[in-house]
């Protein structure tokens, strides 16, 4: 852990000029308490750095959770094992899965399935629908729907060559929409007040105006919406392995987590909105998901509840390039000799998320081992995203 001042701690062993300069801006604001603590993965974002823990204590910086509320992972362990799919057309589960799982960032339900149901009726019973209803009206039809980016979904095998279904994605369009409404919202009251900001994402809410009371109305609701959304992705996964094995699955052991989110919690003595961008909670014995890039590894960890984290942890491995260098750096032969043996989307649309447009999925993990301890680590051998 590096010390970088007072108000900001750094776990990261590769940290660029930019992010950390961007890092010290966000560390400076008034509310901040008692530091920021930065992640191995962190690398540049909206205002506030990806892979970064914000405690802040009177005041949320509403771009500083990001705009894909509630953004996280789902894993399930199966009974299976690499023997029970070896010699099997992966490609044809790939398939399976992308007719089941609307991707991509449009991508939406033709009709709301049976499973998907009980969990919108929850959200409309859930504080924040109307707002939601406004923004997104089609909101539930994007319940079960992956889109595109980073997000993935994903086979793999564990060190015991257990089968496991992972997969990432968020609050989808209306989780979005929400947050940039009051990310704009956030900008107008600084603006009202006369605020000079280091940056203008990181324009904030203060806690006790009912500008405030909204945000975390529509944040909740949206935290919710992406937890239950890949609840509803998991099931259908999980439906289509069992047709594609012809067994049903059984669930060994289930994490499912956000890491774009912000929660009350207590830190050095003091109760503060936490807000986790690009970061997972790691208390002690907490299970959590660190996924890799494309062809690379992803952990199962459990936290060992470092103190001056914030008990948080990486939540993945951070860009390195971004999406336009990384289409002109990289080539669609050297993509297809990454995948090798993983039955992907064989496509020059995912040239962006080439693994080395991230962060080596080693060395973040090496800089977390004070943070987390590897419970299990997964390849993959079957891999689905949105172009």
């Amino acid at each position: 852990m590096e010390k970088i001042n007072a108000r900001l701690l750094n776990w990261a062993s590769i940290l660029e000029d930019t992010t950390r300069e961007q890092a010290e801006r966000t560390a400076q604001m008034p509310f901040i308490h008692p530091h920021l603590a930065l992640m191995p993965d962190a690398h540049l974002g909206m205002g506030a750095t990806v892979g970064s823990v914000i405690p802040t204590d009177g005041a949320i910086i509403p771009a500083a959770v990001g705009v894909d509320i509630g953004c996280g992972m789902i894993a399930v362990r199966t009974q299976f094992t690499a023997d029970d799919v070896a010699g099997r057309p992966l490609d044809v589960l790939h398939q399976q899965i992308s007719r089941s799982v609307p991707l991509s960032a449009g991508g939406r339900n033709a009709k709301i399935r049976a499973s998907a149901e009980p969990r919108i009726a929850e959200l409309r019973d859930t504080p924040g629908a109307g707002q939601a209803d406004a923004e997104a009206r089609q909101w539930p039809q994007q319940l079960g729907t992956l889109g595109s980016g980073n997000h993935f979904i994903e086979l793999s095998l564990d060190e015991q060559d257990r089968v496991w279904l992972f997969l990432h994605s968020g609050s989808r369009g209306v989780g979005n929409r929400l947050a940039q409404k009051h990310i704009k919202v956030a900008r107008e009251q600084c603006a009202k007040r006369h605020i000079q900001l280091p940056d203008r994402d990181l324009a904030y809410l203060v806690e006790g105006e009912p500008e405030f009371d909204r945000y975390i109305e529509a944040l909740r609701w949206a935290q919710r919406f992406a937890y239950l959304n890949r609840e509803e992705m998991m099931d259908r996964c999980v439906d289509q392995l069992g047709r594609f094995l012809g067994t049903e699955v059984e669930r060994y052991e289930t994490v499912n987590c956000h890491h774009n989110y912000t929660e009350r919690e207590t830190h050095y003595g003091r109760e503060v909105w936490l807000s986790r961008k690009g970061a997972i909670s790691a208390r002690e014995g907490q299970l959590g998901l660190i996924p890799g890039s494309m062809g690379a590894a992803s952990y199962v960890v459990v936290g060992k509840g470092n103190v001056p984290s914030l008990m948080s942890s990486p939540h993945g491995a951070g860009r390195n390039f971004s999406r336009s260098a990384a289409r002109k750096r990289f080539t669609r032969a050297d993509l297809d000799a990454r995948m090798a043996g993983i039955a992907w989307g064989r496509s020059d649309a995912f040239l962006d998320e080439h693994p080395d447009a991230y962060k080596p999925i080693d060395q973040v993990m090496a800089d977390a081992a004070d943070l987390v301890e590897v419970r299990h680590t997964l390849r993959q051998i079957v891999n689905v995203k949105g172009d």
